[in-house]
């Protein structure tokens, strides 16, 4: 049986930040899952990863980062480190309220942020990035006609995916300094690298710099035709039974035998991730 709990927790800056658990009744291990910019905790690629993730037993957390979606706070004021922070401040939730999350999950921005959080995280064993840049600087290329109005005005009204926003230069400053890819030699923990050969959006080049970075054990999966936002249902579903069989490798071993995930057909791990055409 599985149960979806409406939760809150305070964010890095004090702000509520609404979130959702997907709760199996016997759940394996915990998961944190963090959304693409500006996206939100419901989009179709984090509700449809997570209930997948929790059908296999894996409980799975997914929220609205600071000023996006159900949560307190203004967008305008965040940048990547509150994101980076915001996980963590969710993190340190699981942790009093449920168990620590074992797994960390990112999807485009918020693998970046995942992997930037992760050596906050302890107890997490296993780091998973789903189309993710390789520098949080890349994602300035969704609103690059805007920079200059940004870097002279201190801020500016970017349309991102239909909706407004204001980016402030505060942002930009933030996403220059960060360089996350240095500490993945000293992460310690497993990486799973998930990216389509064609995402238009973030380039497999982001791909095959964060495996190069990161320490073994590490692994490359391929998401074929997916988009970059995994929006295809049978995506999202293909992503979740890799995931779950490769991180059963690193997380607790299920009370009854019988409930370990088999391996999902057609996995392949590479060496190295395949370079774009």
């Amino acid at each position: 049986m599985l149960e979806s709990r409406k939760i809150g927790f305070p964010g890095s800056d004090g702000s509520a930040l609404a979130a959702r658990l997907e709760l199996p009744s016997r759940p394996r291990a915990f998961a944190l899952f963090a959304h693409c910019f500006t996206c939100g905790k419901d989009n179709l690629a984090a509700s449809r990863i997570a209930g997948a993730l929790a059908a296999r037993n894996i409980a799975v957390m997914r929220f609205d980062f600071t000023g996006i979606g159900s949560s307190e706070g203004e967008f305008a004021n965040t940048n990547f480190s509150s994101n980076v922070g915001d996980l963590v401040a969710a993190a340190d939730y699981l942790r009093r309220n449920y168990a620590a999350p074992y797994l960390l999950i990112g999807h485009s921005l918020g693998g970046a942020a995942v992997l930037a959080a992760a050596q906050q995280v302890p107890e997490a064993t296993g780091v998973v990035t789903i189309a993710a840049p390789s520098s949080a600087a890349h994602i300035t290329r969704q609103f690059a006609a805007d920079v200059d109005e940004i870097a002279q005005k201190g801020k500016a009204e970017v349309r991102l995916a239909g909706r407004t926003f204001t980016i402030a230069k505060q942002f930009l400053d933030d996403v220059a300094e960060q360089n996350f890819l240095e500490d993945l030699a000293n992460l310690g923990k497993a990486v799973l690298v998930c990216h389509a050969p064609h995402d238009e959006v973030v380039g497999i080049e982001n791909a095959a710099a964060i495996f190069a970075a990161a320490r073994h054990p590490k692994s490359f999966l391929s998401l074929d035709t997916a988009d970059h936002l995994v929006t295809r249902r049978e995506d999202a579903v293909y992503l979740a039974d890799v995931v779950t069989a490769w991180a059963s490798r690193y997380l607790p071993a299920p009370e009854d035998p019988e409930e370990a995930a088999p391996p999902a057909a057609g996995v392949l791990e590479v060496s190295a991730p395949p370079a774009r055409r």
